[in-house]
């Protein structure tokens, strides 16, 4: 007899696919975004600290501003096309999830102020705020200009 993953009457309608299935494909979605998303946040931090040195955390400041440019062109692009809700989980919910460090963010500043570096602090906590506002507006402003012309 075969392996069931679900009761005969629960059965999917041909063409679609089972809840179980659903579930496993959104897990390893998100699991797949979230595995590229933390070992290349770690990559680029990791250089950033080589290249600049950790006095400033330039290396959380490049990855969040660089996942708000992501998160605005992917989410542009994704409404725009009208791609299948697996990409947003993939891109927004694991790539970017996992890359972005907010929390990372907070404790750094925090650490700043502890140390009494009060400049780098708000250097940090403003540039974070201003500067990945306007990574977002780019990244939109780009996808913007990718789908000129583009019918869907």
């Amino acid at each position: 007899m075969p392996l069931r993953f679900y009761h005969e009457e629960q059965k999917p309608e041909p063409g679609r696919k089972s809840k179980l299935m659903e579930s496993l494909i959104t897990y390893v979605m998100v699991g797949a975004g979230g595995f590229i998303g933390a070992n290349a946040r770690f990559i680029l931090g990791r250089w950033a600290s080589q290249k600049w040195g950790t006095a400033f955390p330039i290396g959380t400041l490049i990855i969040n501003l660089a996942g708000c440019f992501i998160l605005g062109l992917f989410a542009t692009l994704a409404n725009r096309l009208a791609l299948n809700d697996y990409w947003r989980l993939l891109v927004a919910v694991g790539f970017v999830g996992a890359f972005t460090t907010f929390s990372t963010f907070e404790y750094e500043t925090f650490e700043l102020i502890r140390q009494a570096n009060l400049l780098r602090a708000a250097a940090n906590a403003f540039g974070s705020l201003i500067f990945g506002f306007v990574a977002v507006f780019l990244g939109v402003v780009v996808a913007r200009v990718l789908l000129r012309g583009n019918t869907q």
